[in-house]
């Protein structure tokens, strides 16, 4: 195995958890000798990201409503063309696709099929856009030498939108990453929430916990909310002087954040496939309380706080049970934590490359 291309077919100037995965199993590829290369849209990015991969990126990002969300895509046709001209360029083993019909940046390249494709579906969830496109893109579903998801509950969605039968793997991250900074001791119980101010992230639902929790009386709370989005103005209006907005944030930031809060939030209403950022702040010894939703529960297990989705009462009650995490606790997290690592993930990927190549191969 020599090259491989990533093709994320969303802006990594968006924050998201595909383009976070796409960026840190570059970095583990990478340290394997194993030169890189990223597809994504947003041919005007020209930030440097934390990655020795090859940046082509094309196209101009369009915002998409999918899955209650607003997906950061191109719709061009051109830029899709381009994509696969860079992808020829590179001359990769395998082109690996992260949510492969998403579109529109690599399904010149999926349709091409030109060199050995190995697609992993994060999505968990149906809705309009699966129910309109999902049949005319299934006649592509054989260009994928290999598939995966990185949950059952994504597995499910990919089976029911595409009919595909895909192997269940995991979300890896970097997990020593999150514990690069120190720990630090605050003059108020500070919690964190990271992710976009759009209404299934539930973000409102903590900042209304928070100043409920203020509203009493007492040693108040403080609420860092790291992301931005449509609704971020609206929580503003929503939230007290204990409540602090710092926008969207690049990763040093994030781990940083994950490090000094006394407890993460995770406040999700639906549609989330895995729970990375419960992994994340686990792995950064930091308590987790998290909605208990489908997509949650395999990432957090028995090491999280689990509350009712949407519930504010309940919310303020189990974030305060939090506070009381003991070290034995936190010691438990990491270590479950760590099971989910990057480069266990890439070991898994190189062997479904390597077979993902052969039956490439043996299409003739």
């Amino acid at each position: 195995m020599k090259r491989v291309s990533l093709v994320s077919p969303y802006a990594l100037s968006v924050f998201g958890g595909v383009q976070e995965q796409v960026l840190a199993m570059s970095r583990e590829l990478a340290r394997r000798d194993i030169d890189v290369q990223i597809i994504a849209p947003d041919a005007t990015d020209q930030r440097a990201y934390d990655t020795p991969a090859r940046l082509d990126r094309c196209g101009r990002v369009v915002r998409v409503a999918a899955n209650g969300s607003r997906a950061p895509l191109t719709l061009s046709p051109l830029a899709s063309r381009r994509a696969h001209e860079a992808v020829r360029d590179f001359g990769p083993d395998v082109v690996h696709f992260h949510e492969p019909f998403a579109p529109l940046i690599g399904w010149s390249t999926l349709r091409a099929h030109h060199t050995a494709a190995v697609g992993t579906f994060h999505r968990h969830g149906l809705g309009r856009d699966t129910t309109l496109a999902g049949p005319w893109l299934r006649r592509w579903a054989a260009h994928l030498d290999v598939t995966t998801a990185v949950s059952e509950a994504a597995a499910a969605t990919a089976h029911a939108a595409y009919g595909m039968s895909a192997n269940v793997l995991y979300n890896g991250f970097e997990t020593e990453r999150f514990r690069d900074f120190p720990r630090t001791r605050n003059d108020l119980p500070t919690f964190v929430v990271v992710g976009r101010h759009e209404p299934r992230k539930g973000t409102d639902v903590v900042v209304r916990a928070v100043v409920q929790h203020n509203a009493r009386g007492g040693v108040p709370w403080r609420l860092v909310v790291i992301g931005d989005g449509a609704q971020t103005e609206a929580l503003r209006g929503l939230a007290d002087r204990h409540v602090e907005f710092l926008g969207a944030a690049d990763d040093a930031t994030k781990r940083r954040w994950w490090r000094e809060a006394d407890v993460a939030l995770a406040p999700a209403l639906y549609g989330e496939s895995f729970g990375l950022v419960l992994l994340e702040a686990m792995a950064a010894e930091t308590p987790v309380v998290a909605s208990d939703i489908e997509g949650y529960r395999l990432a957090g297990a028995q090491w999280c706080t689990w509350v009712r989705p949407g519930e504010v009462d309940d919310w303020e009650s189990a974030m305060a049970i939090a506070l009381t995490t003991d070290a034995a606790t936190r010691a438990g997290a990491r270590a479950y934590a760590e099971q989910w690592s990057m480069a266990g993930l890439v070991d898994r990927y190189l062997t479904l490359y390597d077979e993902g190549r052969r039956r490439f191969r043996d299409l003739g």
